[in-house]
């Protein structure tokens, strides 16, 4: 709350590329809708990925760490006017930069935009991007609240289509309940589709214990492999990687905290899965339905759809096509590769 909420004002106030990193180029489409979002909105965005995925039209949204609402605007865009976005954020309360100290000298220039949490930023533009992508009535809301306990804000078992999530998981002390609490509100067949920080190893004591780092995303960082059984934990089916890209400190200060230690930004699909979609490996047929990727839809690191192609797939990636809102854009038959596809991202 002090580091989002009172001491970065813009995302050039970062000490490290953790919270700005991108493994891939924004599509158009995103830039575009990017292009209608308010500029102190934009200013004040702190993620690590791209968290926009396919098959959007009038799905129901859940942004975990929305801060200033960037994610959620691209995404009302593209839900439609029928669909919708909740943003829930832990910063909480306006703070004015110097408030709890002397007058601002006269010398000195203020902030280019009044130090409101990331929720009050977030809340006072909605009537302008309302007006902006011409909807009658909101399709965004949001929520002060904490990820780890979203039946506080009210957030309702299987109430969601698709959770997302840009760099803040790390940011909670207990990632298990965050997973569990996102397993309960999707719907099943639903999709939790974040990036966040992740380890090459576990963190030593030191390195979580800085503040600094915390706020920078690094110090809760998860070792990769962990996510995997907090996954299983919590029910969801094995994380499908979809990009990873290392990050760079740039202090020496924080370099010599974090020694050997190696950090990659990287993008997840974890997916509710049904026990009475699992039905073994098969062959699937993308139909090319899918606006912006018709001619092919790369669903993951291991899985590249294209249109009209035959792909085997494990039994994993059956289920998750046959469960979720994918299931009609492909042709699923039983059959084909009963092996696992490979793990990993570091």
């Amino acid at each position: 709350q002090d580091y989002y909420g009172k001491r970065l004002q813009k995302s050039a106030d970062l000490k490290t590329n953790a919270c700005i990193t991108l493994a891939r180029p924004l599509p158009k489409a995103v830039r575009d809708a990017l292009e209608n979002v308010h500029e102190e909105v934009v200013a004040r965005y702190y993620g690590c990925g791209l968290v926009i995925p396919e098959c959007l039209t009038s799905c129901r949204i859940l942004d975990l760490g929305s801060g200033s609402g960037r994610d959620c605007y691209l995404l009302s865009q593209m839900v439609g006017e029928w669909g919708h976005v909740t943003g829930i954020d832990m910063t909480e309360g306006q703070v004015w930069r110097g408030a709890r100290a002397s007058p601002r000298p006269p010398s000195i220039p203020p902030p280019p935009f009044p130090s409101s949490s990331q929720v009050e930023v977030a809340k006072k533009h909605i009537a302008y991007h309302m007006d902006k992508f011409g909807y009658k009535k909101p399709n965004v809301e949001f929520l002060q609240g904490y990820m780890e306990k979203l039946s506080d804000a009210g957030l309702a078992d299987e109430s969601y289509d698709i959770i997302i999530s840009n760099c803040v998981i790390n940011l909670a002390p207990d990632k298990r309940a965050v997973l569990r609490e996102a397993y309960r509100v999707l719907k099943p067949g639903g999709e939790m589709y974040f990036s966040d920080v992740y380890a090459n190893q576990r963190l030593s004591e030191s390195v979580r214990k800085h503040r600094v780092l915390w706020g920078e995303c690094l110090a809760g960082a998860l070792y990769w492999r962990d996510l995997y059984s907090i996954a299983e934990e919590a029910g969801f089916s094995p994380p499908c990687l979809v990009t990873a890209s290392p990050i760079t400190i740039g202090d020496k200060e924080l370099e010599d905290v974090i020694g050997d230690c190696r950090f990659v930004s990287a993008t997840f699909r974890l997916f509710k899965v049904p026990g009475s979609s699992r039905a073994g490996p098969g062959q699937v047929i993308y139909n090319g339905g899918i606006v912006g990727h018709e001619q092919e839809l790369v669903f993951d690191a291991n899985f590249t759809f294209k249109e009209g192609e035959v792909v085997d797939v494990d039994a994993e990636m059956a289920a998750i096509l046959r469960s979720s809102r994918f299931a009609e854009e492909f042709l699923i038959r039983a059959g084909g590769a009963s092996t696992t596809a490979p793990q990993g991202c570091c």
